[in-house]
Order: structure tokens, then sequence, then C-alpha cells
């Protein structure tokens, strides 16, 4: 009778418990390609005329203070920034969040609405490639995080950013974009998608000691995202300026701004769902799945015949 009752233990476990972790690999995203990089100090003035071609490779990471898988991810970004060019915006889990104080509702939901996850860790490269956990199939986390670096968008011209910090607390955003390969961005606008400038608000560190973790420092965490203008190709509109109002930082004075543009795909359209009844009731509605019964019946059926 125990190895009956351990053998229902057994079967119980193994429909609700856990299952192993496996690599999960790199996929593309629907949410359209994302590309910039240029940035100042927020209390420091500049202007900046890049090619393309000269631009970081963006890299969004979904994190959290207590994501004990994320410091594997966010090391493995760290070892290989500086040989691939990488550049990091860490967005903070916020969304039915306590134990995280470095993230906002709007920036956690944008993440959302974009890629479809909530549950960090989760890299995204240029917007159009997403690799979520921590566990890879490559040699390492470093070898795949480079490869999927260095993937090649398409897009050549010129990006030129320039900030006008006004006060500790504004500043004007003036940006211009010059595309002279418009296959990609033609080919995204064709889609119905739109493209937009954005000014990113960065913190280059903040401390966060009760972090569960353990980094204690965490790095590169938007603070704010504002829209600063569309791009229209058919009327000539590439380039815009906006007043900016900075977000607070979370601790000491080293927020930055940097310019990113964006495509933003068409909101779909949800059809009325028609509600249909059922043609019959289900009495297996709410009731274990099915394989479990079976095997629960298997068991009963062979201690009956045991005990006979």
């Amino acid at each position: 009778m125990r190895k009956f009752f351990f053998l229902i233990g057994i079967l119980l476990l193994a429909s609700v418990g856990p299952t192993l972790s496996v690599a999960a690999p790199a996929t593309t995203t629907d949410a359209g390609i994302l590309f910039g990089g240029q940035s100042f100090n927020a209390n420091q003035s500049g202007s900046s005329t890049v090619n393309f071609s000269e631009l970081p490779s963006v890299v969004e990471v979904y994190t959290a203070t207590w994501c004990s898988n994320c410091v594997d991810v966010e090391h493995a970004l760290e070892n290989i920034e500086n040989t691939t060019g990488l550049q990091q915006y860490h967005t903070h889990r916020a969304i039915n969040e306590v134990q995280d104080p470095l993230g906002s509702i709007e920036i956690d939901q944008r993440f959302h609405d974009r890629y479809g996850v909530m549950a960090p860790p989760v890299v995204v490269f240029n917007g159009s490639v997403i690799k979520v956990g921590s566990v890879t199939d490559a040699d390492s986390l470093e070898n795949e995080f480079t490869e999927l670096a260095q993937q090649n968008m398409d897009i050549s011209g010129t990006s030129t950013f320039a900030w006008n910090s006004t006060s500790n607390t504004t500043g004007t955003a003036t940006w211009n974009i010059n595309p002279l390969n418009l296959s990609v961005i033609q080919w995204q606008l064709d889609q119905g998608s739109s493209l937009s400038a954005y000014a990113w608000i960065v913190e280059a560190s903040a401390s966060f000691e009760e972090g569960t973790n353990g980094l204690g420092d965490y790095p590169h965490v938007v603070r704010g995202i504002v829209e600063l203008g569309e791009i229209n190709m058919t009327s000539n509109v590439l380039s815009g300026s906006a007043n900016i109002t900075l977000p607070p930082a979370y601790d000491g004075n080293d927020l930055s701004v940097h310019l990113i543009y964006q495509f933003n795909q068409p909101a779909e359209v949800e059809e009325p769902r028609v509600e249909t009844p059922p043609l019959i009731d289900s009495p297996e509605e709410g009731l274990p799945a099915a394989s479990l019964l079976a095997s629960l019946c298997v068991i009963f059926g062979a201690a009956f015949i045991r005990k006979e």
C-alpha cells in the first residue's frame, strides 16, 4: 500500500512540478528594427554626426534586482561590450513588482507590448532578435551574444544628434536622419510600420544593496523614453526638435540622453468575439488532465488485482 501511495505522489508532482531548464534559441521578433545610440551627458550640451555603420549594436536587457539568472546574462554582455561595440539599455521589471525599485510601469509596459514577455532575463538585439533565458546551446553566452550583436542591418546614411542642456532637469533634443540606403527602411514602412525618433534617458549606475541577486550596483538603467517625432519619407520629414523634462535619477547625478530610432508596428484591431454556447455539457471541464487520469486508473487497477 505504501508503494501505491508513493506512485500516486510521483504522478501528481510530475503533473504540476517545474520542468528542467533547456537552452532557448534566439528568435526573430515582429517588433521592427531599432537602431541608434548617440548620447550626451544630461548636464552637458553637444552635437555629433555619425555614419550608421559606426553606431553600436543596441541591446535591450530585461532584468530585475532579484533575478539571479540575470547576473549571468549581464556579466556575459559586459565581457563582450568592448570587443563588439554593443550598447546596453536595461529595463527593470515593474508591473506587479514589489522587490525592484528601478523600473517604471510605462517602460516595462513598452517592453511587454513590443516583445510579449514579462519574465527576465531577456535580451533583444537591435529590436529584431530576442534571446529568452540564460541557458545557451553555444559554447558560452559570450559567444552567442557576440554572434547576435554582429548582425548586419543593411542601413547606410548618417544621423545627427544635438543635446542642449537648459537646466538640471530640462533640455532640447534635435535630430536629423539622412538614409542613403532606403531598402530596409522602406520595406518596414511598406509593411505598415512607422519610424520615430526617441530620446532614451539612461542612468549609468543605480545602487540598490537590497537587491537579492547580489549585484548591488545596477548599470544602464532606462529611466525614461520620450518620443521626439515621427519620420515621414513621403513628406521628407527627416528631422525634428523637442523640449524634454528629465526624469529623476534613482541616485547620484549620472543621467545621459540617447537618440534611438524605432520602428513601431501598426496597432492590431481586435475583431469582436462571438460567444457560442456549447452543444452539450462538458463534465470533463475542470478535471485533471486525461493522461494523469489514465495513469491513475492503471495504478488503481493494478493495486486492485494485486489485492485480489
